[in-house]
């Protein structure tokens, strides 16, 4: 049980329970857990404890005689870029400036900032993220004094990050492998079935920005002016955009009555990965956060990318960079504003079979897909990971 802290809603827990600028308030809520975890340590007597922003733990764990394994479910492209030692963060800041420019010895690779994704990250890195510490200094303490670092990613995907991150720290890096999501057990449901069914194969474009993100008015009615500019069936699965009760309430004036039959709009949830695999959809429009990644990957949906925050942009930027399986929509630099047609361009880049772009991404994603869908991957990977655990105690 996380102890309540003075701004906190009764019950909140978790980072998903509260809106983000309310996350240092959950931070120094898990410190308070110290006591409770050091009382469960001494009596379960584990080899292991596994943590990610809990950056004291490390200290505790050596007292008690137990290896401490740093998790890391951000990417370790995005760790490697923003939070290394060779940023020398904690003796001399960051500003944005630092950021556009990676850092000394970082891979080779397509990972660029433009300067408000270089502004807005520096930002959040350097913010206070509970009991006084920013995000940086956690994320810094956590890796510099675990036993071991830890990523849900595979060589084949983020080697050289892994490597890097290894090298900066000192730390041994295991990579525990790819999270692929098994195979739905259940059917989709028939008021969805019914919906999509009525569209050609591979024609829908299934548009969803997880369960946090929230959109400004405008920018949501940019994006649904994209989608209709493609000319293409779409399903949009938004939470109501700022200032918005509804859905329905924010869309462009004339919107519903043009798109009658041919644009379906929900602001609630729905199941993603049961979408992702039916025969009508053919476009995935993504903000790239790591698990709706994962689902992305396994499916035959084209990848259109739309980040918004944090680690979904340097995520972006390895789909469509480094791997080449996803067309991202073009902002502008200065703002970071899309507008409609940069939303369409990027699908019909998609659209066209005959643009060697299109051929290139959807080449390399079926390619991506047969890899990480190849029997036995996962195993191989997780019982690496307990083997080199294992070489550790």
């Amino acid at each position: 049980m996380v102890p309540h802290v003075d701004g906190l809603p009764l019950g909140a827990e978790t980072t998903n329970d509260v809106p983000f600028p309310l996350h240092p308030l959950i931070m120094t809520a898990m410190d308070l857990t110290e006591p409770d975890i050091e009382a469960y340590l001494r009596q379960l007597k584990p080899h292991f404890a596994f943590y990610d922003f809990t950056c004291w733990l490390p200290a505790l764990t050596r007292r008690l005689g137990i290896k401490s394994v740093v998790y890391c479910i951000i990417s370790s492209a995005t760790i490697g870029y923003l939070l290394c030692p060779a940023r020398k963060t904690l003796e001399k800041g960051m500003t944005g400036s630092d950021l556009l420019e990676p850092p000394q010895g970082f891979p080779s690779s397509s990972i660029k900032l433009r300067a408000h994704e270089a502004q807005a990250l520096a930002a959040v890195t350097t913010m206070d993220y509970g009991s006084g510490l920013s995000f940086a200094e956690r994320q810094l303490m956590s890796l510099s004094d675990c036993d071991v670092i830890g990523f849900k990613t595979c060589r084949e995907i983020e080697g050289p990050y892994g490597e890097y991150i290894g090298s900066q720290f000192g730390k041994p890096v295991i990579f525990a492998g790819p999270v692929v999501p098994n195979p739905p057990k259940i059917a989709l449901e028939k008021q969805w079935e019914k919906l999509l069914s009525k569209f050609q194969p591979k024609t829908v474009i299934f548009c969803a920005f997880g369960s946090e993100c929230v959109l400004k008015k405008d920018r949501f009615q940019e994006l649904v002016l994209g989608l209709e500019l493609t000319g293409l069936p779409f399903l949009v699965a938004l939470k109501p955009p700022m200032g918005a009760e509804t859905i329905e309430s924010a869309l462009p004036e004339g919107f519903q009555e043009r798109l009658k039959g041919r644009g379906i709009l929900y602001g609630g949830w729905v199941p993603q990965q049961l979408i992702l695999r039916h025969r009508s959809v053919g476009y995935f429009v993504t903000h790239c956060g790591s698990g709706s990644l994962a689902e992305a990957m396994v499916s035959d949906c084209q990848l259109v990318l739309l980040p918004h925050v944090g680690d979904q942009i340097i995520n972006a930027r390895l789909m469509a960079g480094d791997l080449k399986i996803g067309v991202e929509v073009e902002k502008g630099d200065g703002d970071g504003v899309f507008t409609k047609y940069d939303v369409c361009k990027a699908v019909r880049t998609l659209m066209d079979h005959a643009n060697e772009l299109g051929k290139e991404v959807r080449t390399n994603h079926a390619q991506w897909k047969e890899f990480l869908l190849k029997p036995g991957l996962e195993n191989s990977y997780m019982d690496d990971f307990v083997m080199q655990l294992h070489a550790l105690v």
